[in-house]
Parts: C-alpha cells; sequence; structure tokens
C-alpha cells in the first residue's frame, strides 16, 4: 500500500536567496534543515521545499529548459480559519511584494479565496472555507 500523504512540497527556485526572502518577509520561520543550499520551512504537516531548480531537474533525472516568465501547472494553497483572514493575509502578501491576481472575494462554493504568485511565478490561493476542519497542529483534515 502507498501512504495518502503529502509529506513535503518542493518549489524549484531559480533564484533561491530571492525566493527564501520572499517567503522569511511573509512570516515565515526555515527549519533546522536548512542549508545554504536550500531552505526549508514548516506548515501544519507539510514541510516546503526551495531547492534550485537546475539541481531539481539533475536530482529527478530530467532536462531543464523553461523559465520564470511562465506560470507553474500546479496551485499551492493556505486556508485560513475565518474568513477575515483571507483579506487580513492577503494585505500581508501584498506587502511582501507579491502579485495579486485575485483579489479577495466570494467564492461560488460558499467560501472566500484570493491568489498570489511568488517572485518566481508559484501560485498560491489563500482560501477560507466554511466546512473545513483543521487538526490540533493546523493541518486540514477535512474540506
Amino acid at each position: 500500500m502507498i501512504p495518502q500523504r503529502v509529506s513535503l512540497v518542493t518549489i524549484g527556485a531559480y533564484n533561491l536567496p530571492a525566493l527564501r526572502a520572499f517567503y522569511k518577509s511573509l512570516g515565515w520561520e526555515e527549519t533546522e534543515f536548512s542549508s545554504d543550499q536550500y531552505a526549508v520551512f514548516k506548515t501544519a504537516g507539510v514541510l516546503i521545499s526551495l531547492f534550485p531548480i537546475e539541481e531539481l531537474a539533475k536530482d529527478a533525472g530530467i532536462e531543464f529548459g523553461g523559465s520564470v516568465e511562465h506560470y507553474r501547472p500546479v496551485t499551492l494553497a493556505i486556508n485560513v480559519d475565518h474568513k477575515e483572514q483571507v483579506d487580513e493575509v492577503m494585505g500581508r502578501i501584498r506587502e511582501a511584494g507579491a502579485k495579486i491576481l485575485r483579489e479577495p472575494s466570494d467564492a461560488f462554493w460558499g467560501g472566500r479565496t484570493a491568489y498570489f504568485a511568488d517572485p518566481e511565478n508559484n501560485l498560491w490561493e489563500v482560501a477560507w472555507n466554511p466546512s473545513s476542519v483543521f487538526d490540533e497542529q493546523g493541518a486540514m483534515i477535512s474540506f
């Protein structure tokens, strides 16, 4: 059986120092696993790793030929506890210099959502879902 979980998300970084600085400007703290070659941030239940994109491609055994100008085909999400937090979090993200793609607004599915891109165009959603349930560590267990 394959465990049904996501333990680590690695984002290929074009400019590791700049991307690291962006996430730190959000107030995120690096873990003891970070080094000069990569950064690791602990979130509720999942580690987010920033790793130089050329090294990530080499590690995966693939050729890399993309550029930072294109959006990545993956969206990460930060789900919050209260509807008002979407606006508050997006304000902080705006101050950190992110590109705001969708301003906070009520969603067709009954929640509130907004989107931003980090300095390397990795897509993030900030969302509140009225039916979300989080465990004691803040990891989402139901939405």
